[in-house]
Formats: structure tokens, C-alpha cells, sequence
């Protein structure tokens, strides 16, 4: 059973935190099943990097990065052509000098 995207939002941004980086929630979706995007600005090397919330053949969650830059506006741009084609979009921006993403699911 998959969790609700509002706790495992929460979840993901106290992870965060106790990591030692900056979390929040950029765009509130749907809060039982809207689609996460979780954007990571690298403050040491000035750099964005996107994973995009995907589904494995048996259900479980899984992540993969789509988009990369050093011009941060390029990478909001991408983020909201994906919030225009899904309304129930979640973002979470976490600010970290190691660019950490604190995802605990797979990584592609």
C-alpha cells in the first residue's frame, strides 16, 4: 500500500531537516494521490537537479532524475510546464550544500 502524498511530503521534508538542509513544499497537490517532484538546489556548487516520482512494475515507488542545470530558472521553468499538464503536482525544494535529495526509495 502506497502512503498518502501529504505524509510522505511531510516525511520527506523532516528527513530533510534533520539532515541539516532546507525543505519545503514549493505546490501543493492532490494530498491523498497527486505526483511529487522533488527539486534540489546543490548550494555549494550552484547547481538544480529534479527527480520525478515514477512507478516499478510492482507498485513501489521510484525515482529518477529529469532535469539538471546551473540556471535554476531553466529548471522552474521545466517545473511548471509539469504543474500545467498535472494540477494535483506536489513540489518539494530542498536547499543542501551537499545536494542531497533524502529520498530513502530507489534511485535511477
Amino acid at each position: 500500500m502506497l502512503i498518502a502524498s501529504d505524509v510522505w511530503v511531510a516525511a520527506l521534508i523532516r528527513r530533510a531537516e534533520l539532515g541539516g538542509a532546507s525543505a519545503m513544499v514549493a505546490r501543493r497537490g492532490d494530498a491523498r494521490a497527486g505526483a511529487v517532484l522533488v527539486k534540489v538546489w546543490n548550494s555549494s556548487e550552484r547547481r538544480a537537479r529534479v527527480w520525478s516520482e515514477a512507478f516499478g512494475p510492482d507498485g513501489d515507488r521510484l525515482w529518477l532524475q529529469t532535469i539538471e542545470s546551473d540556471a535554476e530558472s531553466e529548471v522552474d521553468a521545466w517545473i511548471e510546464r509539469q504543474a500545467g499538464y498535472d494540477p494535483d503536482l506536489w513540489v518539494v525544494e530542498i536547499e543542501d550544500r551537499e545536494g542531497r535529495h533524502f529520498l530513502t526509495e530507489k534511485v535511477g
